[in-house]
C-alpha cells in the first residue's frame, strides 16, 4: 500500500507563488506515471501536470508556462512550482501516482489565490 500526502498549500495572492509536494511512503523510483491534480469548488478533478518515470512532464494548456511540475527520486517526492497564481486556480490539489496496477491518491492540499 502507497501513501501519498500532500503539502504546501495555502492562501495566497493573485501574482503569488506556491510550491506543492507530494511525499509518498514507498520508493518512487520504480513509479510510473505520477500527477498533480485539482478540483475547484463546484467542478470535477482535473489533470494539471504530469511526470513520468524517466521524467518527461506534460502540463495542461491552462497552466503551461506558470506551473513546473518536477520529481526527486531519492527524496520519493513530487512537487508543482505554481507562479503566477490567478484566482481561477483556487482548488484542492491532489496528488496522483500509479504503480504495479494501482492508483494511488493523497488526500489533498487546498490553494486559495485572493484577487
Amino acid at each position: 500500500q502507497v501513501q501519498l500526502v500532500e503539502s504546501g498549500g495555502g492562501l495566497v495572492q493573485a501574482g503569488g507563488s506556491l510550491r506543492l509536494s507530494c511525499a509518498a511512503s514507498a520508493s518512487i523510483f520504480s513509479f510510473n506515471d505520477m500527477a498533480w491534480y485539482r478540483q475547484p469548488p463546484g467542478k470535477q478533478r482535473e489533470l494539471v501536470a504530469a511526470v513520468a518515470r524517466g521524467s518527461t512532464t506534460d502540463v495542461a494548456d491552462n497552466v503551461k508556462g506558470r506551473f513546473t511540475i518536477s520529481r526527486d527520486n531519492a527524496k520519493n517526492t513530487m512537487y508543482l512550482q505554481m507562479n503566477s497564481l490567478k484566482p481561477e486556480d483556487t482548488a484542492v490539489y491532489y496528488c496522483n501516482a500509479k504503480y504495479l496496477g494501482g492508483d494511488y491518491w493523497g488526500r489533498g492540499t487546498q490553494v486559495t489565490v485572493s484577487s
